[in-house]
């Protein structure tokens, strides 16, 4: 019989780990090839991965809740065959894994040397990633149980660990700046420093509910904040008249659902113009990378969808000034389907240069909304409403009832100024405006 490693394959641009949602098969279990025996979850999407070989489950290696790497084996199989031990592997030859364990044996007999190891008790179970933090940062298994745990069954979390960390950096350097008995104390600074802040307590008077974030929503929440910490954000408003569209949408749409069996929204209208406009302003498709501006040649434009949960993901568009507005049409329709039935793969939500977001859906006229790191940009459209607007005529000014719409465009401002987001969103304005009411779909 042989044993068989089974590799968590790359998940998609840029992820290099996982989280182990749940077990499909136990030990002992019979696994086919293609067969799910693992769900796990990387930033936003949660995934199957499928066994590359039939046999016998022998090994899990990871527990549900523990992170495992992109390369790294998560379970043995026992198969037929004669060799002792066979690896199957997604994009990582034997050579690089070689090196990598080589590597990482070297980090852990180092890490051994110095500091003490922690294992796990009897009633509370840690992950590698946590072991091996408590470990870097010399947290004993006393302090270690310690800490509250936010995961199931109160295990301790990599953001358990974080927060944890953080303050107890803040408390030893505390400690550690205070005088002694017999020691003056220094003087205080004359140069001003920025305010701790610190979570406020909130008293339980017996009246609350107290509901734990699900996972997405924690991911959410860390992104968000990264975000504002990290851009300048700045935000720049126009009005759109999108009268022509309404009637051209309202003209075609009948024809269009009995022809290609979807609806046709405003949401690819949008972002074709938005298509257009980053052609004309392509410094407003770039990301940051520290003081790296790269400059995208394609146009892969997010789409932040809300999902049924109440959370909201963003799958990519990719490509879209090679699209047409049919071609459009169907990516969002495709995209925003599998979406609310948790059915993107994880390469359906990387890749953006830049995010729309359509805040008109729920019935609002603008909004201010955060940039998704490490793009520049995100614009956001508001509500299609009638509303009475100055006409300018060749026989002078009247009033008319129009389609009207706000546009916003949330920006970086260390890479993209006023005018030049300014420009931008007025141009997107232009294009929508300037509809071409003869376009066949």
């Amino acid at each position: 019989m042989a044993r068989v490693e089974l590799i968590l394959p790359k998940m998609g641009e840029s992820v290099t780990e996982a989280t182990l949602i749940s077990w499909g098969k136990n030990v002992g279990d019979t696994v086919e090839m293609d067969e799910t025996i693992v769900e796990i979850a990387t930033d936003k999407v949660d995934s199957e991965v499928p066994s590359t070989h039939d046999g016998k489950l022998v090994e899990q290696l990871f527990s549900a809740d523990d992170v495992i790497q992109v390369g790294q084996a998560f379970a043995i199989l026992e198969t037929e065959g004669d060799k002792e031990v066979s690896t199957a592997k997604t994009e990582t030859t034997n050579t690089e894994l070689e090196v990598v364990k080589e590597v990482e044996e070297i980090v852990e007999k180092a890490v051994e040397s110095t500091k003490h190891q922690i294992t796990n008790s009897e009633d509370r179970f840690y992950s590698p990633l946590v072991r091996n933090m408590a470990t870097e940062e010399g947290i004993d298994m006393k302090e270690l149980s310690k800490i509250p745990g936010s995961g199931k069954d109160g295990r301790v979390t990599k953001t358990d660990m974080l927060s944890y960390i953080k303050s107890r950096g803040s408390t030893s350097s505390a400690e550690s700046e205070k005088p002694t008995q017999t020691a003056k104390p220094a003087p205080a600074p004359k140069a001003a420093e920025s305010p701790k802040h610190s979570p406020t307590p909130i008293a339980d008077t017996g009246d609350v509910e107290i509901v734990e974030m699900d996972r997405m929503r924690k991911l959410i929440s860390t992104h968000m904040t990264m975000s504002k910490a990290t851009s300048a954000h700045i935000t720049s408003f126009v009005e759109a008249d999108m009268t022509k569209i309404v009637n051209w949408r309202n003209s075609v749409k009948a024809d269009f659902k009995k022809r290609e069996g979807q609806n046709i929204t405003f949401t690819p209208i949008i972002i074709e113009a938005m298509a257009k406009a980053v052609k004309d302003f392509p410094m407003i498709n770039v990301s940051v990378d520290g003081t790296n501006i790269h400059i995208h040649k394609n146009v892969n434009i997010g789409m932040a969808a809300a999902l049924p949960d109440g959370n909201l993901i963003v799958p990519v568009i990719k490509e879209c000034q090679n699209k047409n507005l049919v071609g459009i049409t169907k990516s969002v329709n495709d995209l925003a389907t599998r979406a609310r039935s948790s059915e993107l793969n994880p390469d359906d939500i990387q890749g953006g240069t830049i995010t729309m977001t359509n805040v008109g859906t729920f019935g609002n006229l603008m909004g201010t909304p955060i940039i998704n790191q490490p793009q520049v940009a995100i614009m956001a459209c508001g509500v299609i409403k009638k509303k009475p607007v100055v006409l300018e005529t060749e026989h002078g000014d009247v009033i008319a009832i129009r389609h009207m719409m706000f546009l916003s465009l949330s920006y970086d401002h260390r890479v993209v100024d006023g005018a030049l987001g300014g420009q931008f969103v007025r141009r997107v304005a232009d294009y929508l405006e300037q509809f071409d009411t003869n376009t066949i779909v």
